[in-house]
């Protein structure tokens, strides 16, 4: 078998050879033999390193590879390539690679694994994450050539080109030493794993190093999460109310809601001019939901009695309500003009006030930034209306609300595609599919939400409308892992919004993914399976489910400096951990584990919840508030609250605070978290966070 030779590089890379396993005086073990045809590594300057196979069960073993490095070395990485021996369909790897100097670094390991399969033949590769513990001089990679049919661990520093993309640095300089490197192979050829690629790989990184870290206490080690609840609402309606709390009427009502963001400049602790970020706006969006929040503060001021905070979240539904539909859409913001105001020669940006105020719609769409003319978004309606279906049947049957969500569900269902799916974006004045992203995931939150409204209002016409975009999702979606969403490509990391939207990145086999709506579509699931009793939804939803908990940290690496048991990441093409959107996944989790006797998902889903209050600056986040304070020195007791949105979202951490964001989004931060412990504890009371 040959060897494959690398260049010298400037005149001081060393070159480095890759040698087949045969050639290193060992064969694979017969079993593997239909799965893997052979393993490339590379040796320095003609050494092969030392291997070691450790055989776990039929269907799992254990590799291990000790490079012995005699002197300082500068070279472009260090790697092991494994090549299947048969052609695989089905490609996933947990972050975009679109060339061969791009590489799945080591930041983004949360659940770490390479997996292709096909009709026959199913191939798992698993980092041995015991051995990162020990934080390792050089970090990992992983990567993904779906061309070449080739998966590669490796040892490599890396640099970010896109937000966020990871390549490999020109060169690395290697120390002398031991570097050891570990990976699982997992085979099978059982239908089950075709049909469910994630099960076996999630099942095995829990038991492994989720579960133990769980049981310790991680990611909350007092388990109790009362005290985050009072300093989100200290924080928001106390101590930032001025900053945070929006009042005034519309049509002589009073309305009001936490404004969509805030900074440290709008501290009460900072010592200069307050700036704010970005236009001051009150969102009922997907993400951003005012109503989301409201609906928690009202179970939690029901509960403790508090009629001070239930004023403001029923201040909050009626600024919902005042929305105005027309032919039953809406708008999903409400925001003011901003002016530039000048202090000592100076320019800051501040609201012109409420009385300026307009309606608009999310500006994180493919046609405009500005909120004023984007346009309808369907996914930002369903939900909406989704969450006043909630508040009508849990907290308060208001006439008003049903109504509203009736109105909208008529005009959803005329406008459903012949297809099955829901448009994604309508027409400010038409009301038209404006054809972006109009075939996507997107439509499950609309399944929801009609199958909700069917069990309400017992029409037809929703329950048809739901499950034939259901259907059409489970054929399109599903299988192919097309998990695009308004965020894969709309919001801050928008490598592929000009190519890549319908299409996959050649290179990986995969279309660039979004938690959200693979969220969506597990959501749905299990709203079926609920309504109709089959099975086939559980099954399917389940399947959906252990895709997105390969975005679940199932370990605390040495370089997050947080806790990270059990946060989500976003996508497949971005570098966040701890993300707000676990509180909006946990309860759903931890529903599949009821349904399904599984206690792994019961506990995936508490790590979740708990995960979601981990970000916050407060003296019961030890770490996290001595990252906050590394990076904002003047932060204070009236800050306790304050909680960025997630961890390491620029794609690297340090111990000095890098990683740590300067703002707060009360709806994507602590009040969605708030809203999500209030309203597990309502539907499985608080014995379900009892001490670990």
């Amino acid at each position: 078998m040959s060897c494959l030779s690398k260049s010298i590089m400037l005149g001081i890379w060393i070159g480095m050879l890759l040698w087949s396993f045969q050639l290193l005086g060992q064969k694979l073990p017969t079993s593997l033999d239909p799965f893997i045809s052979s393993i490339d590594f590379s040796s320095i300057e003609g050494k092969k390193p030392t291997i070691e196979i450790q055989k776990m069960d039929s269907n799992l073993y254990r590799f291990e590879v000790i490079w012995n490095i005699k002197k300082d070395l500068p070279l472009k990485n260090l790697s092991l390539n494994i090549f299947p021996d048969f052609k695989p369909i089905y490609h996933w790897a947990p972050h975009l690679t679109p060339t061969e100097n791009h590489i799945i670094a080591q930041h983004v390991f949360r659940s770490p694994a390479l997996i292709v399969s096909n009709s026959e033949y199913y191939l798992g590769i698993v980092p041995d994450l015991t051995l990162l513990e020990t934080k390792p001089a050089i970090p990992w990679y992983l990567d993904l050539d779906a061309v070449n049919n080739k998966l590669t661990l490796g040892f490599s520093k890396s640099k970010i080109t896109e937000h966020v993309l990871y390549e490999k640095e020109d060169i690395t300089s290697f120390s002398k030493g031991i570097y050891r490197l570990a990976f699982y192979v997992m085979i099978s050829r059982a239908e089950e794993d075709f049909e469910n690629p994630f099960a076996r790989i999630n099942s095995f990184m829990w038991k492994n190093w989720g579960s133990k870290l769980f049981e310790k206490g991680e990611p909350i080690r007092n388990n109790n999460l009362e005290p985050y609840i009072e300093n989100t609402y200290a924080w928001a309606f106390k101590y930032w109310r001025g900053a945070v709390w929006q009042q005034f009427e519309i049509n002589g009502i009073e309305v009001g809601a936490p404004t969509f963001i805030v900074n440290v400049t709008q501290s009460p602790n900072y010592p200069n001019e307050v700036n704010e970020r970005e236009f001051r706006s009150i969102w009922n969006q997907a993400w951003f939901n005012s109503f989301r929040s409201a609906s928690g503060l009202y179970r939690y001021a029901r509960r403790k009695n508090i009629d001070s905070l239930k004023r403001y979240a029923e201040t909050t539904k009626e600024l919902a309500l005042s929305f105005p539909q027309k032919n039953g859409f809406f708008p999903g913001l409400i925001a003011t003009e901003m002016v530039d105001v000048e202090v000592a020669g100076k320019k800051y940006r501040r609201s012109a006030g409420w009385e300026t105020k307009y309606f608009g719609n999310s500006n994180r769409n493919p046609f405009t930034w500005d909120a004023k003319h984007a346009p309808y978004h369907v996914l930002d309606m369903s939900y909406t209306v989704l969450l006043m279906l909630d508040w009508y049947t849990e907290l308060e049957q208001d006439q008003r609300l049903l109504d509203y969500a009736k109105n909208y569900a008529d005009a959803l269902v005329k406008v459903q595609r012949e297809d099955g799916y829901f448009p994604a974006w309508l027409d400010l004045n038409t009301q038209t599919d404006m054809e972006v992203l109009s075939k996507s995931p997107e439509s499950a939150l609309s399944v929801t939400f009609l199958l909700r409204l069917f069990q309400i209002t017992k029409k037809a016409q929703y329950k048809i409308a739901a499950l034939k975009a259901l259907q059409i999702i489970e054929k399109e979606i599903i299988p192919a892992g097309k998990w695009e969403d308004f965020e894969t490509y709309w919001s801050c990391s928008r490598f592929g919004h000009d190519s890549l939207v319908d299409q996959k990145v050649k290179r990986n086999n995969m279309y660039k993914q979004n938690t959200l709506s693979i969220f969506y579509t597990a959501q749905a699931e299990m709203e079926a399976f609920k309504l109709t009793g089959d099975r086939h939804h559980l099954k399917v939803g389940q399947r959906v489910l252990d895709e997105l908990l390969m975005w679940q940290s199932v370990w605390q690496p040495l370089f997050i400096y947080i806790h990270a048991l059990g946060g989500f990441g976003v996508m497949n093409g971005d570098a966040e951990w701890n993300d707000s959107r676990q509180s909006l996944f946990a309860e759903l989790i931890m529903e599949y584990g009821l349904k399904l006797d599984r206690k792994d998902y019961l506990e995936r889903g508490i790590a979740a919840l708990e995960a979601s209050f981990v970000m916050m600056y407060t003296p019961e986040n030890k770490e996290t508030k001595e990252q906050w304070q590394q990076r904002w020195p003047f932060l204070g007791v009236e800050d306790y609250g304050f909680m960025m949105e997630n961890y390491g979202h620029d794609g690297f951490t340090d111990s000095n605070g890098i990683g740590i964001g300067e703002f707060s989004i009360y709806d994507w931060g602590s009040g969605a978290a708030a809203e999500a412990y209030n309203r597990i504890i309502d539907h499985w009371g608080e014995s379900v966070l009892i001490k670990r």
